[in-house]
C-alpha cells in the first residue's frame, strides 16, 4: 500500500471532521435545534474516509439515510450540510431535503436517500453513464447490511456484473438493520459471500481500520476504472449510537458495545500516526482545534441563515434544466 504521510493526515482530518460534525448534530438535535430525523455515522468514519480517499473528484457516490459521513468524505462543505440539517435556505438542497437527502452533483454526490436500498440502482445508472461516455469515472455505492435483502441489491449487482460497470459496492455492515441483528435475517455471516452469485470479487475488511478499507478501495476502484467491472466490499463496522437519535439501542448487549468501542477507528488512527512519527500530540491537537472551529462556524452559519420563503414551496419540484432535443 503506497500511502504518503500527507494522505494519512488528510484521512485523519476527514474522520475527525465527520466525528465532530456528528457529535454536534447529536447535541443540536437533543436541544431541539435540528428538526426531523437524524441518523448518525459515529463509529463508522473509517469506511467513508477510506473509500472516498481512493476516488477522484469527478467520481460519484450514492449514499443512505446515514449519509453525513459519506458526504463529508467526498468533499461536502460542512456549512451547507449543517444549514440543510437546520432546514435553511442556504443548505445544499435549500432546506428542503434535510438530513437524509443531501446532494451535490458538482462533487459527484448523487444524494443521500431515506429509502433503504434505493442507492443501488442509482449507482448502476451512474456506472452505465460513465461507461457509455467513456469518461473513466467510477461510482462508489454505500449501503447497510439490512439493504442486502432488498431486490434492488440483487438487481444492481446482476446488471453491474453483466455489463461490467465501474461500480464499487460498499456494504457498511454495522450488524443491525434498525434493531434487528444480522444473524436474525441472514443465514450467512459475510455479505460479501453473495458476490459469487454474480461472478465478481467479494472482499471482507475490518471497517474500523482506515488502512484496510483504503487498500481494498484502491484495488476495487482500479479494477472498475480499467473496465473489469464491479467489486463488493464488505466493511465490518459498528454504529456507536442507536438507529436514529432518540433510539436508546437497548437491543445491543453491553459487552458487544464495549468490544466495538475498543475498536473505534479514530483512536486507532491516532495511535498509528503517533507510533510512526507522522505527527506529534501538539500537531494533532492543532488539527483537532481547527476542525472544532470549522464546525462551530458551520453551526453559526446555519443558525444565522434564513428559512426558505413560502413562495419557494413550488420551486425545485421539477428540474429547471431544459436541454434541446435533437
Amino acid at each position: 500500500m503506497d500511502l504518503t504521510n500527507d494522505k494519512i493526515i488528510q484521512m485523519y482530518k476527514t474522520m475527525k471532521r465527520i466525528r465532530e460534525f456528528e457529535t454536534n448534530a447529536s447535541t443540536l438535535f437533543a436541544e431541539g435545534r435540528i428538526p426531523g430525523f437524524v441518523h448518525l455515522y459515529i463509529g463508522e468514519e473509517a469506511v467513508a474516509t477510506g473509500i472516498c480517499a481512493g476516488l477522484n473528484d469527478d467520481d460519484y457516490i450514492t449514499s443512505t439515510h446515514r449519509g453525513h459521513g459519506h458526504i463529508v468524505a467526498k468533499g461536502g462543505d460542512t456549512k451547507y450540510m449543517m444549514a440543510e440539517l437546520y432546514g435553511k435556505e442556504t443548505g445544499y438542497c435549500k432546506g428542503k431535503g434535510g438530513s437524509m437527502h443531501i446532494a451535490d452533483a458538482t462533487k459527484g454526490i448523487l444524494g443521500a436517500n431515506g429509502i433503504v436500498g434505493a442507492g443501488h440502482n442509482i449507482a448502476v445508472g451512474a456506472g452505465l453513464s460513465a461507461k457509455y461516455r467513456k469518461s473513466g469515472q467510477v461510482c462508489a455505492c454505500f449501503f447497510g447490511d439490512g439493504s442486502t435483502n432488498q431486490g434492488t441489491f440483487h438487481e444492481s449487482l446482476n446488471l453491474a456484473s453483466v455489463w461490467k460497470l465501474p461500480v464499487v459496492f460498499v456494504c457498511e455492515n454495522n450488524l443491525y438493520g434498525i434493531s434487528m441483528h444480522q444473524s436474525r435475517h441472514q443465514a450467512i455471516q459475510d455479505v460479501a459471500d453473495r458476490a459469487v452469485s454474480y461472478n465478481i470479487p467479494g472482499v471482507v475488511v475490518d471497517g474500523n481500520d482506515i488502512f484496510a478499507v483504503y487498500e481494498a478501495a484502491v484495488e476495487a476502484i482500479a479494477r472498475a476504472r480499467n473496465g473489469q467491472g464491479p467489486t463488493l466490499i464488505e466493511c465490518k463496522t459498528y454504529r456507536q449510537k442507536g438507529h436514529f437519535e432518540g433510539d436508546p439501542a437497548n437491543y445491543k448487549p453491553s459487552e458487544e458495545v464495549l468490544e466495538w468501542m475498543s475498536k473505534d477507528p479514530i483512536p486507532r488512527a491516532v495511535a498509528y500516526i503517533l507510533d510512526n512519527g507522522i505527527l506529534n500530540k501538539e500537531e494533532l491537537e492543532r488539527i483537532d482545534q481547527e476542525i472544532i472551529k470549522e464546525i462551530e462556524d458551520a453551526i453559526k452559519f446555519a443558525e444565522e441563515s434564513p428559512l426558505p420563503s413560502l413562495e419557494s414551496i413550488v420551486e425545485d419540484i421539477y428540474t429547471d434544466i431544459v436541454e434541446e432535443v435533437r
